[in-house]
């Protein structure tokens, strides 16, 4: 938010550097992001003087160009070559000295330099009205007042204004200082503190009058829960046309473009104000009447930015007898504004529910400062001020009369918000005693009216400007920021409670696991649970958003799969095609008309596991890469013992689960090339979508055993078994914990052979079986029995022979 330093000073006279008042709006939670400099004309006319043509002859190499000798207030006159018709001995006129920088009408600068034309020295240039921003004639030079002195800088002949603008980084909650008059309210109570005193000065509406009665415009609010307070005025016999400079200046400083003088008033009282205000044709309202209502899904409407929109059944609406004019607080209509042609107007002024008008404007993809304020929510009870305050301006720069009686309508008056502030609540948040004084000084600079103060603390009635102080922790912070945050010590000593929770809270598990893919050089990444609704779809119990930001933004993601792959295909996109991501997220669904939450543990691997070097050749990711690293994160956690089962699942070409008494604890593999297609991968995706819920769970119940580091050896013997093709590795793997549960410690596979030498459909395995007893040392006798109970088993259940 844009607030002009010179505009601040009508409310408030005060003297201060633009510097030292941002640093005190600051302080006061109203941010000062930046200072910039306003010039109503860019370069301020530095360097431009008036100067006094004392002869001008014709250019004795040049028909069109003519040699003039110029007084310009210095020892001796200069000369300027000028091809302006209308130059002429005895003018006074503008001059662009030598080393003057001047500015095209596109913001270009250049700068006057001596030179020579067509042989003739040129010392300057007289300047025609656009040449130094004061107009847009080109027709021939400026003449100026010829009781003007040569020399005199022009940037004192010409009312230039000069001003520092602030950029307030306002806050959601502060709808009351989204004005000039809000930001010298709160000016005014920092200077208070500060032992100034300043009269916070209001703008004038006593003379406001009727002066006749000749054009009247009914009202009709048909929705008063929308609109609980309309007012309206009408103003006759008004010509429009450009606004006077001291008004364009003020819009421009704050970054307006001035359109004409009715609606630079209109936008004028709203930055004053903060009360968003709307001129309509009063000749283009049929029937003369307003009717403040909603319409039927599906209305067409055209705004002011010639867009033909669809209106919601929620959206309301400004309509006369016949058909809708403007949507409320949002945006007007292309055939009901102001023209150069209009001569009678209805100004309205209203307070519009702040939460419809919000949902309005995100319908329509419409921000304009009127719904900025309006969903904020501005001051029921400067609406009719406002009003008056407008008329009075149109009609002192407009002409016309005022034709009507204030229509105001307000058939239910919010009641003031009490408060009671206890003193012992301020000390205890605060963490320092406030002098009681010092408080009720604070809250009268706020405004905020004490009506009882007894021992314990004080009853208020908040303001209704103020629509975001609604209980005594919001009082209190008003206290504390007018009082200063950098008035309130630190301890040196701090106090902290520790709290006992559980090793198995939820960051403390996620911690583990997120250390340990990190030592794998996993990565982190946190990505948006908002997705388009081309991801999910309601059908499959997405939730959707109400009021979607935007249409890739306005579903709640069922899956991780898919926020997950926007950032592999971003990162692809930008060379990074080595890719090992986690996420710890959530998915949302709506199952039965109950919403749920669930989390989600997202593993991504895509292109090499390590980078190539002269010592290491390049490995790529695969399968059987990512499923070490969930089992990893399994040893981690304590979860064994756990079933696995091939995946059929869309977004997969293929895969396994890991499930716990019929519970899917992961599911991974490789992901479909559709889904890859998607996001434009052509890269191949490796996915896990751990059930973190469930693993949740199951760390809680598992008890962790200590037990003593074995004294005896281990023995390792192998098996090279000749096995059908469709005999998996988990049969062999279960077969041996069921055959020996004592003494067997550990199965592995180190080698599958599938080539040569080998009867058609059979594969060779590779196996290695370790061995311990933990209480003596393992004679060969016993290792051969339990070698022998093995391979008979594998003989029976799989048919297996010995390599």
């Amino acid at each position: 938010m844009k607030i002009s330093y010179n505009w601040l000073k009508q409310f408030l006279q005060i003297d201060w550097d633009a510097q030292k008042t941002g640093e005190l709006l600051t302080d006061l939670g109203l941010e000062v992001e930046g200072i910039t400099q306003f010039e109503s004309v860019k370069g301020g006319l530095r360097g431009i003087v008036v100067g006094h043509v004392l002869t001008c002859e014709p250019h004795p190499n040049a028909d069109r160009l003519k040699l003039t000798t110029v007084d310009i207030g210095q020892e001796a006159p200069v000369q300027i070559v000028c091809g302006a018709p209308n130059v002429a001995a005895g003018q006074k006129v503008p001059v662009a000295t030598v080393g003057t920088t001047l500015y095209t009408k596109e913001g270009e600068a250049w700068v006057i330099k001596k030179g020579k034309i067509r042989g003739e020295v040129s010392q300057g240039m007289i300047c025609a009205e656009d040449e130094i921003g004061l107009g847009e004639s080109h027709d021939g030079i400026m003449v100026l007042n010829e009781e003007l002195v040569p020399g005199t800088p022009c940037a004192k002949v010409f009312d230039i204004e000069n001003d520092e603008v602030f950029e307030i980084g306002l806050t959601p909650n502060r709808a009351d200082a989204m004005s000039h008059f809000g930001v010298a309210r709160d000016l005014k109570a920092g200077l208070e503190q500060k032992e100034i005193q300043k009269e916070l000065v209001t703008p004038s509406v006593s003379n406001f009058s009727i002066d006749n009665r000749s054009l009247k415009v009914d009202v009709e609010v048909l929705e008063s829960d929308l609109a609980p307070r309309y007012c309206g005025v009408t103003i006759n016999n008004l010509v429009v046309q450009d606004s006077p400079d001291w008004l364009k200046n003020r819009l421009k400083a704050i970054g307006l473009a001035p359109i004409n003088n009715v609606v630079d008033v209109t936008n004028y009282v709203l930055h004053e104000l903060g009360q968003p205000l709307h001129a309509f044709d009063a000749s283009k309202i049929k029937g003369s009447k307003v009717e403040v209502k909603t319409l039927p899904s599906g209305t067409k409407f055209t705004t002011l930015d010639e867009v033909e929109r669809e209106l919601h059944e929620d959206d309301l609406m400004i309509c006369d007898a016949e058909k809708p004019m403007c949507i409320a607080g949002v945006f007007g209509g292309l055939h009901s504004g102001v023209t150069e042609h209009t001569t009678s107007i209805f100004l309205e002024s209203a307070y519009f529910d702040p939460v419809s008008i919000r949902k309005t404007a995100k319908r329509h993809g419409l921000n304009t400062d009127a719904s900025f304020r309006f969903e904020r929510g501005i001051d029921i009870n400067l609406t009719k001020y406002a009003l008056k305050r407008a008329a009075l301006l149109i009609r002192e720069i407009a002409g016309g009369y005022i034709t009507s009686e204030i229509v105001d309508l307000f058939p239910k008056k919010p009641q003031e918000r009490q408060v009671f502030l206890t003193f012992n609540k301020i000390n205890s948040l605060i963490g320092q005693e406030i002098p009681r004084d010092t408080i009720k000084s604070i809250l009268s600079s706020l405004e905020i009216r004490i009506n009882n103060v007894t021992e314990s603390g004080l009853g208020l009635t908040i303001p209704t400007y103020r629509v975001d102080v609604t209980r005594e922790v919001d009082v209190i912070e008003e206290i504390l920021r007018v009082y200063g945050y950098n008035n309130i010590d630190f301890k040196e000593k701090l106090n902290a409670s520790i709290a006992k929770t559980s090793r198995f809270e939820n960051y403390r598990i996620q911690d583990v696991v997120g250390n340990l893919l990190a030592s794998k050089g996993f990565y982190e990444i946190m990505t948006n649970s908002l997705v388009a609704n081309t991801m999910s779809s309601e059908e499959d119990g997405a939730v959707q958003m109400l009021n979607p930001l935007s249409s890739d933004l306005s579903v709640l993601r069922t899956s991780m799969l898919h926020s997950g792959l926007q950032t592999v295909s971003y990162n692809h996109n930008r060379q990074k095609t080595d890719l090992k991501l986690f996420e710890f997220g959530k998915t949302y669904h709506k199952v039965d008309g109950a919403y749920q939450e669930n989390q989600h543990l997202a593993l991504f691997v895509s292109g090499d596991r390590t980078q190539s070097s002269w010592a290491v050749a390049p490995k790529k990711s695969e399968f059987f890469y990512l499923k070490g690293i969930v089992e990893n994160v399994f040893e981690r956690l304590g979860v064994r013992d756990l079933d696995t089962q091939p995946l059929g699942n869309a977004d997969f070409s293929e895969g396994i689960s890991y499930t716990k008494n019929d519970t899917v604890l992961v599911s991974l593999g490789l992901v479909s090339r559709a889904a890859l297609k998607q996001f434009d991968i052509k890269q191949e995706v490796f996915y896990a979508d751990l059930n973190w819920d469930a693993l949740l769970k199951l760390v809680s119940t598992q008890n962790v055993v200590f037990k003593e580091i074995p004294k005896f050896p281990e023995v390792t013997r192998d098996f090279a078994l000749l096995l059908d093709e469709s005999v998996s590795f988990q049969k062999v793997y279960d077969i041996a914990w069921k055959t020996e549960r004592k003494l067997l410690k550990k199965v592995n596979l180190f080698d599958v052979y599938t080539g040569n030498n080998l009867p058609e459909g059979k594969k060779s395995y590779a196996v290695s079986f370790t061995l311990m007893d933990e209480k003596k040392t393992l004679t060969d006798k016993q290792i051969d029995k339990i070698m022998g109970k093995l391979l008979a088993q594998y003989q029976k259940e799989l048919g297996a022979e010995l390599r």
